[in-house]
């Protein structure tokens, strides 16, 4: 409840899915490095990766919940307020499950009986810059198929792009705050051309 009454106050749905996403979105199915247990992305070298950039402000608008719930992991937590936040902004109930840990700072030592969940390298979040064999080579790591990356992908029905962060500008769909389709009717349906084309100040990449 209290996340979702967040998502409402603050408008903040995209990008508590962002936080979820990218947190998971490490993970290989090959041989269980990266993904959200652990919650790495609190320290560096990843919470300061050029595709988490914007992300602390998703963890700060969780800590006064976390301070709440202090028996929760971070891991939970991030995991959890995505769900929720596709929820509340019209999506489906998203199956959801506790039990994920944290791991300590790099070089302290792990709490007896928990796994220690290293920072894998950066590289494995998807790059907006490249194209589609490169969307399929990460979500393969992860072990989705090719429907399934596209199912996945139509989160973007939610939020926008920000210069400050990925470079781009502008939101996926013209109501970034409602999970619906719209991103792939969007798609589909329009006749896109480049941004420079048609704005002669664009000075970001290729969009």
């Amino acid at each position: 409840q209290a996340i979702a009454k967040l998502v409402k106050d603050k408008g903040c749905a995209p990008i508590l899915v962002r936080l979820a996403w990218h947190a998971s979105g490490t993970f290989d199915v090959h041989d269980g490095s990266g993904g959200c247990t652990g919650a790495t992305m609190r320290y560096g070298p990843e919470k300061d990766w050029d595709a988490n950039k914007g992300l602390q402000i998703a963890r700060d608008l969780l800590e006064p919940i976390k301070e709440q719930h202090s028996d929760m992991s971070y891991a939970d937590l991030w995991t959890l307020a995505g769900c929720v936040a596709v929820e509340t902004a019209g999506g489906p109930t998203i199956p959801w499950k506790p039990g994920r840990t944290d791991s300590p700072a790099p070089g302290q030592e792990c709490p007896a009986g928990q796994k220690e969940k290293k920072i894998v390298e950066d590289g494995r979040l998807p790059d907006a810059a490249q194209g589609a064999a490169h969307v399929r080579e990460v979500f393969t790591r992860m072990g989705f198929n090719d429907r399934e990356a596209v199912a996945l992908c139509g989160a973007h029905s939610l939020g926008k792009c920000h210069t400050d962060r990925s470079g781009y500008d502008g939101p996926w769909t013209p109501e970034p705050l409602i999970f619906d389709n719209t991103y792939f009717t969007e798609l589909l349906s329009r006749e896109w051309v480049w941004k420079s084309d048609v704005d002669a100040s664009w000075s970001g990449p290729p969009q």
